[in-house]
């Protein structure tokens, strides 16, 4: 009987971390749709009626000071140190490098760089809209109250809406924003949705923030994470631009330059000096040892021995040819009979 192993949990685990071939096309991008954009609307609506309720100094305003009065961080001060460090979760710098360094794993994994491009568009939104609200406004925090009752509107301050509470839905909820999967988007939801809460109550335990600034973080946040799918065309443009200039940065480097061609025409003939010293310049060291040198401006002929060399009459030469002159080693007629 033939069995077959079954993968453990720990190699479910790394076959999960291995990275994808290419982009899954299961992602679907979250578009404007007309609950969404009902949604949009109605968190809009009720931001501005949290504004306007703290600029009349209507009923919301007497409850920030009943709490601010009543004190939660005298009244169970036991949780006191599990709460500075919890309120952690809301603030930019650490919220921003945790989830970044998950979305970038996930960016490589899935050769796209949408969740980190998401994140910078999200974290952009959330400095220009809150900074402004808050330095519009300029709201003092229940440490700093000047008048009791009163709305401490415009004397200088930046609490209004709360930093923290806003940066808590803004960067929990862009993960619920990325999910891939309906059951993952739903449990990412109410992770986020818990988070951001207990942030924005903490805040009010530590007595930093109103009861109102934190409901106006709560519809700033929210506001930035629906309104995230008509930047959508902008992510999609900007990361296909990245891609062609890492595509082109890449194409650089791997082309090398071809080499110039030899000008047409010119006469590869060179003297006797000029190929001698081409030869000393180049290495004439690099030949093989104990090979014989040969000059290259000699002709390769055939030695000859000296008896098989052809005479030739030394130029200036003292003595005048003569007609009646034998030559060396020639015998002359001689008369057969004297007299």
């Amino acid at each position: 009987m033939r069995t077959e192993l079954k993968p453990t949990r720990l190699d479910r685990v790394f076959s999960r971390l291995d990275r994808e071939p290419e982009r899954p096309a299961h992602i679907d991008v979250p578009v404007m749709t007309r609950h969404r954009v009902v949604l949009f609307s109605s968190t809009l609506a009720f931001y501005l009626a949290i504004v306007w309720a703290v600029i009349i100094t209507s009923w919301l305003v007497r409850l920030d000071w009943q709490i601010m009065f009543f004190r939660p961080y005298q009244q169970w001060p036991e949780i006191h140190a599990f709460l500075d460090y919890y309120v952690v979760l809301g603030q930019r710098g650490p919220t921003a490098v945790m989830v970044a360094a998950w979305l970038g794993w996930r960016s490589w994994r899935q050769h796209t760089l949408r969740p980190l491009l998401a994140l910078g568009v999200s974290l952009l939104l959330l400095n220009i809209t809150v900074g402004a609200a808050k330095l519009g406004m300029g709201r003092l925090g229940p440490h700093y109250a000047t008048e009791i009752g009163s709305n401490e509107m415009w004397l200088g301050g930046d609490i209004f809406p709360s930093g923290h509470t806003a940066n808590a839905v803004v960067t929990w909820g862009i993960l619920a924003y990325l999910a891939s999967t309906p059951r993952a988007r739903r449990w990412l939801s109410a992770l986020s949705a818990v988070t951001s809460l207990g942030v924005g109550l903490t805040t009010v335990y530590l007595g930093t923030h109103w009861l109102s600034d934190v409901l106006l973080g709560w519809a700033a946040g929210l506001l930035i994470l629906l309104a995230l799918p008509w930047f959508e065309p902008l992510i999609s443009r900007a990361e296909a631009w990245i891609f062609s200039l890492r595509d082109a940065w890449r194409d650089r480097r791997t082309t090398a330059p071809a080499p110039a061609p030899a000008p047409v025409g010119t006469s590869t003939l060179r003297t006797p000096g000029e190929e001698a010293a081409s030869v000393r310049d180049t290495g004439i060291a690099a030949r093989a040892p104990h090979a014989p040198i040969v000059p290259l401006h000699l002709p390769s002929t055939p030695h000859l021995t000296r008896s098989e060399r052809s005479p030739v009459t030394p130029l200036g030469h003292r003595r005048p040819p003569h007609a009646d002159r034998m030559t060396r080693g020639t015998s002359s007629a001689r008369p057969v009979a004297g007299g």
